[in-house]
């Protein structure tokens, strides 16, 4: 009987790592399965782990994987380039679903696999997987872990107490000791209009495009949410453009207190805070009327797809199950600090007793599922950040007119 074993060669100046790699065909001469599979930089040795364990698992066949890297936030964009020659297997947010059905780019999932999703997730991220076609729900892709956003705190400086609102965190900073947030980021930002019960609303037509786009960020309650986003980014104890590297640099240097970000920043947090490292939901902010209004946090889901154009469709669907099951989120808990979907590695107490993990718990509570986000939505409120980011300099920010340009260019 033949050896099977899996035989790794680096091809990095394509920022690709084969088991065997043949880049170019679909099963190798040998009977190889080949499935090309595309992750974030950070995810890469993640993954070539999991294909490891996948091929120990499966004895009586020799997979060959091609890994390339790809940055999630841009994934839909390559694909669509040329999805009939793109991955078998990639990650993606679940923002990008509908864009990624309408352009056949992802096989949608049935059967045992369907019944399995339901059954092993928190509901909320198989309905980020989720779209409905008529009176038909149809699940297009496995959920991994949450992605939404929280404050990093150096409970040195800040108490519990104190980190509960904006004003409350302000009041512990100075010139030298900031709150960092990213105002010209629109899944930062959208944050205080969520707040305010303020959105959006697609409308798609039978095969997911987008037919017409509707925003109210710009009424009167949007107003003065801008107004008060304003003051915050205006404050002298805020650093606006803070960035992950600043972020990092901040805490590391003393500069930062405080500061909105995710789970991929945790390891380089903890390690510059050291004893001194928390985390907790985002804060209230300071609404016109004066009342505290709480920040929303966009509730994302990161999640594997299966190209609808796969040669091995079938091996792809398993690798993508296996690679999103409990042990492997666990294992991605373990790497990442990825918060699990699968409800029995979310219950497991490494994730119970994370500091991160409950922070992240505790925001979902206010938070909006990252689902049919228009994709005219990012551009505009990344636009709207920079123009605060340039009223800082010029003294000069015109809240109607720049919101009013804003909503104008998300709407269709």
């Amino acid at each position: 009987m033949k050896n099977r074993k899996i035989i790794a060669c680096g091809l990095t100046s394509l920022g690709v790592f084969a088991f065997s790699g043949c880049a170019g065909c679909n099963n190798t001469m040998d009977g190889a399965i080949k499935l090309t599979v595309w992750v974030s930089e950070a995810d890469q040795a993640f993954a070539k782990e999991v294909a490891d364990k996948f091929q120990k698992s499966n004895p009586d066949k020799t997979y060959r994987f091609v890994f390339d890297v790809q940055g999630e936030n841009e994934a839909a964009t390559r694909i669509l380039n040329d999805v009939e020659n793109a991955a078998d297997v990639y990650s993606f947010p679940n923002d990008q679903l509908a864009q990624l059905i309408n352009g056949d780019a992802l096989t949608r999932i049935g059967g045992e696999r369907l019944t399995n999703i339901k059954a092993r997730n928190t509901a909320a991220s198989v309905e980020s997987a989720t779209v409905t076609r008529g009176e038909t729900e149809e699940v297009y892709a496995f959920p991994y872990t949450d992605n939404t956003f929280f404050l990093y705190y150096d409970k040195s400086v800040l108490t519990e107490e104190d980190v509960a609102s904006i004003d409350g965190i302000l009041a512990k900073c100075s010139a030298d000791k900031k709150l960092g947030f990213l105002v010209a980021d629109g899944w930062y930002n959208s944050a205080f209009y969520f707040g305010k019960g303020l959105g959006y609303s697609v409308v798609y037509d039978e095969n997911f495009g987008e037919k017409s786009i509707s925003c109210d960020f710009n009424n009167a309650v949007g107003e003065k949410v801008t107004q008060s986003l304003w003051n915050v980014v205006k404050d002298k104890r805020v650093k606006a453009d803070a960035d992950d590297s600043k972020i990092i640099a901040g805490f590391s240097d003393g500069s930062i207190v405080a500061a909105f970000s995710g789970v991929w920043n945790k390891n380089a947090i903890e390690k510059a805070l050291g004893d001194n490292f928390a985390a907790a939901k985002l804060p209230t902010y300071t609404y016109s009327t004066g009342e505290q209004a709480q920040l929303v946090s966009f509730a994302g889901y990161k999640l594997m797809g299966v190209n609808n154009y796969s040669k091995n469709k079938a091996e792809a669907l398993a690798f993508a199950d296996y690679y999103t099951n409990a042990e492997s989120q666990i294992r991605h808990f373990e790497t990442r600090s990825y918060v699990p979907t699968n409800v029995d590695a979310r219950a497991d107490e490494r994730v119970q007793s994370d500091v991160v993990a409950k922070a992240i718990t505790e925001q979902l509570k206010y938070s909006k599922t990252q689902r049919d986000v228009p994709s005219t939505f990012w551009n505009p409120l990344k636009g709207l950040g920079n123009a605060m980011l340039t009223g800082i300099q010029t003294g000069d920010f015109s809240v109607k007119s720049q919101l009013d340009a804003c909503v104008s260019a998300i709407v269709k």
